[in-house]
């Protein structure tokens, strides 16, 4: 493979895919596609999807099985003295594994790759991670550009019809994790991603507000908002009974005091 193309997608809904990610696809001879299992297979039936509806030439499709991530004996909050292994050990020894994996994929093929990705790849994706790794171990050489997307975070704000910062003040981004080790101060405002324990109930303030969404862009999209205290059983209940029903869930929620 003589070069790679990263092209964010966006958040779900095909017609948020840019001008430039349509022209940068129709470069793209081969299409690196990352499964996560069949729990997830409509992830990836939405690629191919936005590869039928923006394609204009003949492409194929290289599938790519994601080596799973340890998941057990990872604290949910570190604490000071834990002999558990860390959440950047465990997360740096899967990236090193979906590294072999795609060296493998990429030293196979000839031409142009393209690989594309959920919103944009600067945020929250660890493709970019991959790519740099995959380049440092020295068996394969190519080069790579970097297509960006509308982010989980515009699309949140977009459906909500919210703007993310107050006048003068920053916005933190920041996962379930962090969150309940609370915010930094002087930060009223938090966008979170990656809240597998709805990390918000955890939030002492009363009069913080939450705009919460769940599948943004795609025909199962949810949203929730209102005063944390008044709404957050429910998001609670709708996101367990979301995650049930399809088997994955890709939320993402802004919090204000």
């Amino acid at each position: 493979m003589r070069e790679l193309l990263v092209i964010g997608i966006g958040a779900g809904d095909p017609d948020q895919v840019t001008i430039q990610a349509v022209k940068a696809m129709n470069r793209a001879d081969v299409f690196f596609v990352i499964g996560k299992g069949d729990e997830k297979q409509e992830l990836v039936d939405l690629r191919t999807t936005i590869l039928s509806e923006h394609m204009d030439r003949d492409y194929r499709i290289v599938d790519i099985l994601d080596p799973p991530r340890d998941r057990t004996n990872v604290p949910s909050v570190r604490s000071a003295g834990s002999a558990q292994p860390d959440y950047g050990t465990v997360v740096d020894d899967w990236h090193d594994r979906r590294a072999q994996v795609f060296e493998e994929k990429f030293a196979a093929e000839d031409g142009v790759g393209a690989i594309l990705v959920w919103g944009d790849p600067s945020l929250y994706d660890s493709t970019l991670r991959i790519v740099e790794r995959v380049l440092a171990r020295g068996n394969v050489v190519f080069d790579y550009t970097v297509i960006p997307g509308v982010t989980s975070i515009q699309s949140l704000a977009a459906q909500h019809r919210i703007v993310l910062n107050r006048i003068g003040e920053p916005v933190h981004v920041t996962t379930g994790r962090r969150l309940r080790e609370g915010l930094p101060d002087g930060v009223g405002t938090a966008v979170v991603m990656l809240d597998a324990e709805c990390s918000f109930t955890h939030v002492p303030d009363k009069d913080t507000e939450i705009w919460w969404g769940a599948y943004l862009g795609l025909p199962d999209e949810v949203l929730i908002s209102g005063k944390l205290r008044a709404v957050e059983d429910e998001i609670v209940r709708v996101r367990a009974e979301l995650r049930k029903r399809k088997g994955w869930i890709m939320d993402i929620y802004l919090i204000r005091r």
